[in-house]
């Protein structure tokens, strides 16, 4: 039977697979550790309360891109090259989605619409994340070699989650909520686009590094189709509430690592 568990436990189970699925995991969470110094070394002077949070936000993606290293140094292997059609957020850039690269690498301090436009694409992003590392934490929780890992970054994504409808709340107080709603309803319909795609993409190279036979590989992309026109249609409206999370304050501490993964 095909399912979620009976498909990573088949990645897993074969070292080229999963170097793979580490390194482009590791890629994605180093880069977004990156955007997340920068948006704090940038943050204007108005809205510098938040740039311990923003840092703590990034720390833990650098951390959860020193575990997946990690995982692979564990079973022996090196990190490939990720190929250019998995970069979830390369694509989601090119898009349009979040802040640019060329700001970021700037000196000029962001303005608070750009704040509040970077917690709108965190917002929609983290809401993935979350999701993706519940269905990992459900499957392999327990886990003997990635239990740990798992249920640490599945932690830590709910916990960025938390952060972002709690500071957008706030800036929806300060009449910010007209931009909000726009922006995080153009960055949910442009994710879910990135995601197809993406997933398409990732399932192509696994397939082809784990000999799927063409009817399997056919019935994975049948499947990550019928997820997008489900979040075309109604799915992505997930993406876009607002709640005040029952943690508050959730990136109002330090990142914390176990000293395996550090």
């Amino acid at each position: 039977m095909l399912s979620a568990r009976s498909l990573f436990q088949e990645i897993l189970d074969n070292d080229d697979s999963f170097r793979l699925f580490c390194s482009i995991a590791a890629g994605g969470e180093s880069q977004g550790g990156w955007e997340n110094a920068r948006i704090a070394a940038l943050v204007p002077a108005s809205e510098r309360a938040l740039a311990p949070r923003i840092s703590r936000h990034g720390a833990d993606e650098d951390k959860h891109g020193r575990i997946f290293n990690a995982l692979m140094k564990k079973r022996g292997l090196q990190p490939v090259d990720v190929p250019a059609d998995t970069d979830y957020t390369m694509l989601l850039e090119r898009r349009g989605i979040g802040l640019p690269h060329a700001k970021l690498k700037s000196d000029e301090p962001l303005t608070v619409r750009d704040i509040v436009t970077y917690l709108a694409h965190s917002r929609v992003t983290e809401q993935r994340a979350s999701e993706e590392m519940e269905l990992l934490r459900r499957h392999f929780g327990d886990h003997p070699d990635l239990g740990r890992a798992v249920r640490m970054i599945s932690r830590d994504e709910d916990n960025h989650l938390a952060y972002c409808h709690e500071e957008l709340l706030r800036f929806a107080a300060a009449g910010h909520g007209r931009a909000i709603q726009r922006t995080l309803r153009e960055c949910a319909l442009a994710e879910i686009r990135v995601y197809r795609d993406v997933s398409l993409a990732v399932m192509s190279h696994m397939g082809r590094v784990l000999g799927w036979p063409r009817p399997k590989a056919a019935l994975l992309a049948a499947g990550i189709h019928a997820v997008y026109v489900y979040e075309r249609a109604v799915g992505w409206r997930r993406m876009v509430s607002l709640r005040m999370p029952e943690r508050r304050d959730a990136l109002g501490g330090p990142a914390t690592v176990s000293p395996e993964f550090a």
